[in-house]
């Protein structure tokens, strides 16, 4: 009995993304699918390649064929095409080179936003996604020293070329300063840096440019809200109260921004001690997962407090570098995994009307 291509689709609508609720075949996943004496072959091409569970979804697949009458053998190969969450409109024109844009904030200083930056733009690209990075504290651009990189940006005669490290695309006002001037601006200049950042770098067909914002409510989040589409912000904290206080102000702020807030990152979560490996709360503990309950904000994890972390932002080799299968790197990937998830979800939510742009 002859395969027909008709049901091996219809066989394969019992996988379905976990994220987008929906089966793989109605999202227009299937890809070159092809039928021959009992052989099938096909793609399925998902909307990140950070999916964590696309092994599973690959073995469902295949199993769903295989029970198909006169089917013989199943190849299934894997593939992923990154969406563009948000598109651009009349005030805010789409970014070339980049599909989506992630904001990494903080209500406050001293969170370790920047960290947490650096290493989920490391894990996003670890996953095999095309990854930049604007280190857009201006004030205190330190993702050059995460990176360990000391140069001076080129250009190809028309615009910037980013740095590159670890297989991220960097721009950061470090690479433009001494390391001990300081940057003494007020709003204007500020955006306009912001504005160059943008729009005169030759960004590289990347499929996520990660922003390490400054810290607070200010300048730069306004700039950023009314100069490019952002896919989503993602709000770094610690447990303790003071810092969730400040977290929660600058959700506020992203969302009269018009900025949707992808996760909460709960950030020196807990320490683990390496002789007895007891855990101890020294910042509390559950804040950050309780305030995206109360908010209804997704919560992307907890990473803990781990003295290689600390090390390699000072020594310029970020922990996803130097200890990629550590528990601290790992908690890392799942955040980087269910950011990407949440840039999938909104890409398939796309407003029909442009957003209101804040003036």
């Amino acid at each position: 009995m002859a395969v027909e291509q008709a049901s091996v689709l219809e066989a394969l609508k019992v996988v379905q993304d976990p994220d987008l609720h929906r089966d793989i075949v109605s999202l227009g996943f299937i890809k070159d699918l092809a039928v021959s004496s009992g052989r099938v072959s096909f793609t399925i091409e998902l909307t990140t390649p950070a999916c964590p569970v696309k092994d599973q979804m690959r073995d469902q697949a295949r199993a769903a064929v295989m029970n198909l009458s006169g089917v013989t053998d199943v190849d299934v190969r894997m593939s992923a095409r990154v969406r563009e969450a948000v598109g651009g409109d009349g005030a805010r024109a789409s970014l070339p080179g980049v599909k989506n844009i992630i904001a990494v904030g903080a209500g406050k200083g001293g969170v370790g936003k920047t960290t947490v930056a650096v290493n989920l733009a490391l894990a996003l690209a670890r996953s095999g996604g095309k990854v930049g990075i604007i280190d857009g504290d201006i004030y205190g651009p330190n993702v050059p020293i995460m990176l360990g990189l000391k140069t001076q940006l080129t250009t190809d005669g028309q615009k910037i070329i980013p740095a590159e490290k670890y297989g991220l695309q960097v721009i950061s006002m470090g690479f433009m300063t001494t390391d001990d001037a300081p940057i003494i601006w007020r709003g204007p200049m500020l955006h306009g840096a912001l504005q160059q950042f943008f729009r005169e770098v030759r960004w590289d067909d990347l499929d996520y440019l990660v922003i390490d914002m400054p810290p607070g409510t200010g300048d730069v989040a306004l700039s950023l809200s009314q100069t490019v589409p952002v896919a989503g912000a993602i709000v770094v904290t610690t447990p303790q109260l003071v810092s969730l206080a400040d977290s929660r102000r600058a959700v506020a702020m992203y969302r009269k921004l018009n900025i949707p807030t992808l996760g909460i990152v709960e950030n020196m979560s807990y320490f683990v001690c390496r002789n007895c490996n007891h855990e101890a709360d020294i910042f509390g503990h559950g804040g950050g997962e309780q305030m995206s309950s109360e908010l209804k904000i997704p919560f992307l994890g907890r990473v803990p407090i781990y003295q290689p972390i600390r090390e390699g932002s000072d020594n310029g080799v970020p922990l996803l570098i130097s200890e990629p299968e550590s528990p601290a790197a790992r908690a890392f990937i799942a955040a980087a995994e269910r950011t990407a998830a949440q840039v999938s979800i909104a890409s398939y939510n796309r407003p029909t009307i442009p957003l209101t742009v804040v003036r």
